[in-house]
């Protein structure tokens, strides 16, 4: 049997029996979109696919760096970090090539941790869309930069002077993908060993900066390869020696990094719900109503999407990220792209994402806003055409500017509540304003420059 046809218990039990595993790495990923795990035993294992099994529930309650939140109810030393249960997904089983011998396996949060669990807030969500008559297709694509450094390196150089593997900008180059074709293979076989195959890579505008594209898939096992591709992709270049970083921007020398969403619904009968071709485009009522709920929650919603302090240095105006939520048709400076074709292809991108995004979270956001919207038939503005940094939206279209105003503004937001859970909502804004207060304890390059001496 191979990984990817494990569907239920019963199977999982059969390939580890027939391959004789002694031991499996199972992961749940955090609020921060890292993968949390470890090595158990396959006794402990198959144990754990009828009960569960325990994880410290700490890693709902601190940061990406392992800093305990001092501002959220679900957890922390007010219920003295228990164990939180955990289920094991039979059919996300997967080899790691580079493992030979062990399996992998996800899990996530059960009750009552679901209620803060990014995989389980984006189930939640589609099962809304099931219970409207619909399905989600979804995929994302990321850009990151590559690195010849390794961990220890970067904190040597204190984060500067970084060396790129190539230099220079040159987007969709043939000279450099044939010069390093061995590192552009190796990306493209993980993805096909790991299932979470690459539809397109190549360089973007940076040095050293690379997109992928993930093959599409239904919502929930999207939002599983993608999270997966971001935890792998830097865990074999770290292999080689190099590094990749996913951070919104690393430089102000060069582009951000984007992380753009694409999603459309079918109806029960398989059939698309985004195509009408007696309507403008091709524009279904459904993907118009859609993009008016994205287009009007994006404000509310942003702190889901632009998810860390350093998500806000790239929407700004000229980087090929939005500043408001404005959408157009087939126009790359607006946050939501309709992309028109053929009735299986036609969809919404979702571009104001980075490539930091959760992205269980994220998806979460972009696909309740766009229910949203559908079920309250909401009208998007007329489609911004040319350069949307040169057209103004009115003021309720405007997109908080930092990561504690966007999180004030989702604990306020009553859709948000009633799409994703009140236990959530609270506990994810509190999780961004704690990342917000962190920030400024910083004392940074440019206040020292800016005012050690002068002031």
């Amino acid at each position: 049997m191979k990984p990817r046809q494990v569907r239920t218990a019963t199977d999982a039990r059969k390939i580890l029996t027939e391959r004789k595993i002694d031991r499996v790495k199972v992961g749940a990923f955090d609020v921060d979109g890292i993968l949390r795990g470890k090595y158990i035993s396959a006794e402990k294992f198959l144990s754990a696919l009828d009960s569960g099994f325990g994880f410290c529930d700490v890693v709902l309650g601190w940061d990406s760096n392992d800093q305990l939140y001092d501002n959220v109810k679900y957890t922390g030393w007010h219920t003295a970090y228990p164990d939180a249960p955990v289920r094991v997904l039979p059919d996300t089983c997967r080899e790691i090539p580079w493992e030979p011998d062990t399996l992998f396996f996800l899990g996530e949060f059960s009750p009552p941790a679901d209620t803060v669990c990014p995989r389980a807030v984006l189930r939640r969500v589609l099962k809304r869309a099931s219970d409207m008559g619909y399905s989600v297709l979804g995929a994302c694509e990321f850009e990151f930069f590559v690195f010849n450094e390794t961990p220890n390196s970067i904190r040597e150089k204190g984060y500067r002077k970084l060396q790129p593997i190539t230099p220079g900008f040159f987007g969709y180059s043939v000279l450099r993908n044939s010069v390093e074709a061995e590192l552009y293979h190796e990306l493209i076989d993980l993805g096909l060993k790991m299932d979470f195959p690459l539809e397109g890579l190549h360089t973007e505008t940076g040095a050293g900066v690379l997109e992928a594209a993930i093959t599409v898939d239904e919502a929930l096992a999207a939002a599983d390869k993608a999270a997966l591709f971001k935890t792998f992709t830097k865990a074999a270049l770290q292999r080689r020696g190099l590094m990749a970083t996913f951070m919104a921007k690393w430089s102000h020398d060069w582009p951000g990094q984007s992380g753009h969403i694409h999603l459309s619904l079918k109806k029960k009968d398989g059939k698309p719900a985004f195509h009408d071709a007696k309507k403008p485009h091709a524009i279904s009522d459904t993907m118009r109503h859609f993009i008016g709920g994205q287009q009007a929650m994006l404000p509310e919603f942003l702190a889901m999407v632009a998810c860390t302090v350093n998500s806000y240095t790239r929407l700004i105006p000229g980087f090929w990220a939005p500043t408001q939520a404005s959408w157009g048709v087939e126009n790359r400076t607006t946050a939501l792209r309709a992309i028109p074709g053929s009735p299986k292809s036609q969809r919404v991108e979702f571009r104001i994402a980075a490539a930091d995004i959760n992205p269980y979270i994220a998806m979460a956001a972009a696909i309740g806003a766009g229910l949203w919207g559908v079920e309250n038939k909401i009208e998007p503005t007329a489609p911004i055409q040319g350069n949307a940094y040169e057209k103004e939206l009115p003021a309720k279209y405007q997109l908080p500017r930092t990561l504690s105003e966007a999180a004030a503004r989702l604990n306020a937001s009553k859709p948000a509540r009633n799409l994703f859970g009140e236990a959530f909502v609270e506990h994810y804004a509190a999780t961004r304003d704690w990342e917000e207060r962190e920030y400024r304890k910083a004392i940074t390059d440019w206040q020292l420059a800016r005012y050690f001496e002068i002031i």
